[in-house]
Formats: C-alpha cells, structure tokens, sequence
C-alpha cells in the first residue's frame, strides 16, 4: 500500500514538473495575484464579487521588454489596479506604457481610471468604447477598428477583433515574442462551463474561435478569461462547448 501511495505522488510530482502551462506565483494578496508565466510574461489575476457565479478569479495578462510594460485587462477595481502598477514598477522595475482592454465589462475595465489618473494610456476595439459609452462606464482612450500592434520594448502585442462570441466586442491579444494568446472571455478554461452569456452572440462563437485557432496555430500558451492557462486544447474546448 505504501509503495502504491509513493508511485501516485511520483507521478503526480512528475506531471506537475512537465506542465508547461504551470505558472509560477510570484505576489499574493487578498486582492491581487500575479504569476510568471514565461520570462517576460505574467499573468495578473483579481478577483470579482458576483450574485450569479460567486467570487469570480478574472484574468489579465502582462507582457514587458527593455524596461516597458503593456497590461492586457485592468483588475476588477481601481484600487487592486494600483497594486498591480505598483507591482510592475517596483518588482518588475518596468514603466507600464499601455493597457488593453479586450471587451467592455468590469473584468476588462473596472480599474481604468487608475491607469488615467498615472498617465498610462488605454486602448481597445471602437465597438468596446462605444459599448462601454452606452452603459454609463469609464471609456478607454484610444480605439481602433480591427487590429491594432503596441510596441513594448523591441517586441509588439498584436490586439485583434477576429469576431464576436462572449461579447460584440471581444478581442484577443497576442504576443508573438513568446507565442502567448490572451483569449479573454471568449476562450474556456478546461471543464468551465458556458458562463455569462448575457451579452455573447453564441451563434458567431464556435467559427470565431476556429477563425482565431487557424490564425494564431503557433500559440502555445492560450490564456482564458478565467482558470487556468492551457494549450490549443482551450480553442478545441471552447468550439466544441457552443457547437452544441
């Protein structure tokens, strides 16, 4: 019994140390956490009070080069934005230069005027600022129509429209330095379900995400909206779920 047992946490602890997707934490607090997640990527993760799915973890991303930042989706809140620019000036000794907000709800721009208030310029889609104007919220300062490239450093993020699923306005962000792809909202983590589709267009969805998957197939990190990081199995997961 106890060699079984030892032959479990063997293969475990192996599985662990062969996951590529399993990302290191490097700041904790009751607001904030951040993961590294390649070596000039970090995930940043804030967390969201719902009435229908609860406290919800909610993804963003950070890509830095040469002393430079972008931050893809603000936490939650202004405060727990503050913390997360704190957190790239001091530990990551970078000047944030931009923030990307990939579609109109809290999860996305809930801190923006934070990143206002220290100067740090925002952008996403048109149909984003147009949506977010429409419901009363803080609009991001620079929009765009279908695609748009931010340098960092010596390297770029590619922000992108590829059609709508979870929202009119999803976008997407890739950073082709470390073939990471920020899905957002409109990607699943494994095992998720369909979540709020309040404002999703589920007809578009699966062909989005199979437009997205033949685009972006050098992808080897695909981080969802919420949960855990994974691989082009999230794209597959997420067109098979609204297929159905």
């Amino acid at each position: 019994m106890k060699v079984k047992f030892l032959f479990i946490i063997s293969l475990l602890l192996t599985s662990a140390a062969c996951n590529p997707h399993q990302p290191e934490v490097l700041y904790e607090s009751e607001a904030l956490t951040i993961k590294q997640l390649s070596p000039n990527s970090f995930l940043h993760i804030s967390y969201l009070e719902t009435t229908d799915f609860g406290k919800v973890p909610c993804n963003g991303l950070i890509v830095m080069d040469e002393g430079e930042a972008l931050v893809v989706d603000t936490p939650v809140n202004e405060a727990d934005s503050k913390e997360l620019i704190e957190w790239i000036k001091t530990k990551l000794k970078s000047k944030p230069v931009g923030v990307v907000s990939t579609h109109y709800h809290i999860d996305c721009i809930g801190g923006l005027g934070e990143f206002h208030r220290q100067n740090i310029p925002s952008y996403a889609s048109r149909r984003t600022i147009e949506l977010a104007k429409s419901n009363n919220k803080i609009l991001p300062q620079n929009g765009f129509e279908q695609i748009l490239t931010l340098k960092v450093g010596k390297n770029e993020l590619i922000n992108e429209f590829i059609g709508e699923g979870h929202s009119k306005d999803n976008i997407i962000s890739y950073f082709p330095y470390e073939n990471i792809l920020f899905g957002g909202c409109l990607i699943k983590e494994l095992g998720a379900g369909k979540g709020n589709l309040e404002d999703a267009n589920v007809i578009a969805w699966p062909q989005t995400v199979v437009d997205l998957k033949q685009k972006y197939n050098k992808a080897e990190m695909i981080i969802p909206g919420h949960g855990e990081p994974g691989g082009q199995e999230l794209l597959e997961y997420t067109i098979d779920m609204f297929k159905e």
